[in-house]
Parts: structure tokens; sequence; C-alpha cells
């Protein structure tokens, strides 16, 4: 049986999505999360995967449409097989039969009448069996008053697409026909009798200013009957001073930056997170001395553009402490706590439109070099955008890590719905007292962010305590 691909939900508050480009076309073998179209999200150009096998019947949305999320895109199934597309179209068919059923019994007995009772039906899309066109095609059809049947299609065989039902003209109707006579009249009416109902308040109009003019007059006559003329002219001067002034405040709107797709996303995820998630924050300063300089050492026996970066080095220790706190690895729902799996660290990737958050995948069993690997990997496929859409959703805890931009400590919010984020600041040395001595040493500043509904001030302190032992002693990483 044929199948349909709906567009995916990739973030939890996601409503649409536009289909950027089709990666396969009508008659390709599709393979169960095999990579059929890029979906461009508010947030970033993700790979959307095959959820069926078999052979691409049809493509149901053409490259650039926005499509809300769970609308059928494309259908795969056995080749030859009806479509599922013309499935899905029962509605339309089924509105489509009675239209055809009642013209035939006026056909016979009511002939001369029927035009008018069946200009209704004229809007109507054909039966799908004779017309081909994606859903979007037959409900705008139906609003602009299109047959489709007088449409050329240009999509793949022929499929009458949303660009081509706005690209034909509407069928007029006799109703409109007749309605367009009278329109005129009045038009040509209205123009004659302004004059005549603009001549009749001209009489008091007259008068008008006599009987308003005695009022003012009685009042002001006794103090000065000069005086009303100069003030008059400097109200006047003074009313137009202002009126020069009031463009001044639009001149101040040209300068608004209108809200990117992403903007608009970012500011509805933070908004949502802030709102809805109860944070508190723990803080502490780690020694990354000796991590720095196993760093330096790992970094000089590989081989090629490999190279661990501080924040692969944080991953690490990230995973390792999740493991004996795996309450920060999960989700609030309101019927408990959902506990995951599998260990998806997301990172901040930051560029000029704004920020996103995809996750590496699976890092529980993952080496420093294999995070290290995986982590620069995200970040190319994330400026191509080519990340899969369980990259952008799947992450279940996050590292913001600013020291890129010499920040020595901030708090980040959290990415719904995880639980936990941790924010990281640049390494940067500084007097430490040990002993009874004050040495220089390598020092980060980390800042856990908490979903207090989850966890606990006790937790999220033992929590960072266990990531700092982890860094401060970086030889535990490698076990």
């Amino acid at each position: 049986m044929a199948t349909n691909l709906n567009m995916p939900q990739m973030g939890y508050d996601m409503q649409e999505g536009t289909l950027v480009r089709w990666l396969k076309s009508v008659g390709d073998e599709v393979s169960l999360g095999e990579a059929v179209a890029e979906i461009e999200t508010d947030k970033a150009v993700v790979e959307f995967e095959s959820t069926a096998e078999g052979v691409l019947l049809e493509l149901l949305v053409e490259e650039g449409t926005t499509v809300a999320v769970g609308e059928s895109i494309a259908t795969v199934g056995a080749e030859g097989e009806t479509l599922a597309a013309d499935g899905g179209d029962t509605d339309e068919s089924t509105e489509a039969e009675p239209a055809a059923e009642e013209p035939s019994e006026p056909e016979e007995e009511e002939t001369p009448e029927a035009d008018e009772d069946d200009a209704a039906a004229i809007p109507l899309p054909a039966s799908p069996s004779e017309v081909r066109a994606s859903p979007i095609a037959r409900k705008l059809a139906a609003e602009r008053g299109v047959d489709l049947s007088t449409v050329e299609g240009t999509g793949p065989g022929g499929r009458i697409l949303r660009s081509d039902v706005l690209a034909a003209e509407p069928m007029p109707t006799p109703a409109e026909e007749a309605e367009e006579e009278p329109a005129e009249v009045p038009q040509e009416e209205e123009p004659v009798e302004a004059p005549e109902a603009m001549e009749e308040p001209s009489v008091p109009e007259e008068e008008a200013p006599e009987v308003v003019g005695e009022e003012p007059v009685e009042a002001e006559e006794e103090p000065a009957e000069v005086v009303e003329e100069e003030p008059a002219m400097e109200v006047s001067e003074e009313v137009e001073e202002p009126a020069e002034a009031e463009p001044e405040p639009e001149g101040d709107d040209v300068g608004l930056v209108p809200l990117t797709r992403m903007r608009q996303q970012i500011a509805r995820t933070t908004v949502g997170s802030k709102t809805t998630i109860p944070h508190f924050y723990v803080s502490t300063d780690i020694d990354m001395t000796d991590a720095m300089s196993l760093r330096k050492e790992i970094n000089a026996s590989l081989e090629g553009d490999a190279r661990v970066s501080v924040n692969d080095l944080v991953i690490k220790a990230c995973v390792h402490t999740i493991k004996s706190f795996p309450k920060f690895n999960s989700s609030y729902t309101d019927d408990g706590i959902r506990m995951h799996d599998s260990i998806n660290i997301g990172i901040a990737i930051a560029d000029e439109n704004g920020l996103i958050m995809p996750a590496i995948l699976d890092c529980g069993d993952k080496s420093l070099t294999e995070i290290s690997a995986a982590s620069k990997d995200l970040v190319q496929r994330s400026q191509s955008g080519t990340l899969h859409a369980e990259e952008y959703t799947g992450g279940t805890f996050s590292i913001s890590n600013m020291g890129m931009f010499d920040v020595t400590s901030f708090v980040a919010i959290i990415q719904p719905p995880q639980s936990a984020v941790l924010a990281i600041g640049t390494v940067q040395k500084r007097p430490v007292v040990q002993g009874d001595s004050v040495v220089v040493r390598e020092i980060m500043s980390a800042t856990l962010s908490v979903d207090h509904r989850v966890s606990d001030g006790a937790e999220g302190a033992q929590f960072i305590v266990q990531l700092k032992e982890y860094l401060e002693h970086p030889l535990r990483l490698l076990v």
C-alpha cells in the first residue's frame, strides 16, 4: 500500500517547514531512512529522511513551498501502485460527485433554468481520475473559482501545482456577469447625486459662520476685539511647528529591523523556556591546567587536521558525569520524568543568522577523538544545511561555550524539552592560592542551568562538582 511522507515536526514548537530541494525524483527507489529532501525550519536546513521504502510515486509539494507539520509532501509505494495522494483527496472527490449528479436531472426537466443553479458547481475541481492536482492546488482552485480541467500542470507527470492555479484566471459565472452591469450603474449615478447633496448643506454653511461667530464675539468683545486676529496668527504658527515635527517619530521607525524566521523561533523558544521552566543555577571555577596540557599532548600525536578542542574535553566530561547523574539527561512531562537511554549532547552553534543547538548522537560510548571528529562534522554540516532531523531535535543535554569570544562567565537558557544546559567561558590564566603560595593556573568558569521540576540545588551542586573532578583530573576521561 502506498504511504504518504509527511512534513516532520523538527522542534517541539515547530508548526511548518519549507521544502527547499528534492533529493529524489519520481520513479527513484527510496530506502527507509534515506534522505529524500531538504527542509528549512525556522532555525536550520535539515535533511528529511523517508519513513517508508519503495518507489517514489509522486511529489506532492514543489520546491520553495511552505507546508504545515503533518501535511503530506510525497508518496512512496510499489511501482505502478495507486497513489496514496489520490486516496487522500477522497473528500474532494466526494464533493464532486453530487455536483455531477445534480445537473443530470435538470438537464432533462429544467434545462433553461439549470445555468443559474449550476453556476456554483463551476469552481468545483474535477474528479481525481480526470485531473491530477496537489491537495493545495485543489483547495486554492476552489477558493479562486478556477476550473482545474482548464489548467495546464507543470508538475511531475503534468500534475497541477499551486503556482499553476495562481497563474490561471478564474472562470466567471453567469451570476457574476449579471452582477457586473448593475454594479456600474450606481457608480455613474453617485457622482451626479453628489453635487446636489453638497448644494443643500451649502446654505446652512453660510449661516453657520454667523451663529458660530456671534458666540465668541460676545465672549471676547469686552477683553479685546483686535487681539483676536493676532493670536489667530500666532496659534496657526504654533500649530504648524508641531505639524512639521510629527514625522520625526516616523523617521525613527525607518530603522526598525524586521524579525527573521530564525529570530522569531529563538524568541518563541526562549520565552517559552523561561516562562514554563523554573531555572536554577550553580557555578564553579575549574582548574583546566592539566586538561590543557593533556590536550596539547593529544593534538601533537594526531595526524592531519584532527585536533581535540576544549569543548571536546567538556563534552567527554559531561558524558561521564551524566552516567553518574542520569536525571540530568531527562525531560519533564506532566506524567513524570522521562529518562533517556542515549546521551545526545547538543552544542550551541552561532552564525550571522542566529543560534542553533544540534546534537552529537550516542555520545555514551564515544572516545575523546571520536567526539572531536563528530563535533567538527556536526559544525560543518550545520553550515552546509545537511543536518539530520534527529540531530536537530534529539538533544538530551546541551553545552554552550562562549570562550572563543573571551567571555569569562554567563548563564544559558535551557533548550526544551531538555532539563539542563552547561555554560562555559574562556580558559584564562589567573592567580590561585595553593597552600600558602599564590600560583598562576588556567581557570575556566562553568555555570549549570537546571529545571527545578526535575532536580534540586543539592543535586545540581553534586553534578557540577563531579564534572569539575573529571576536568581537573583529565586522565580519567581516557579510561
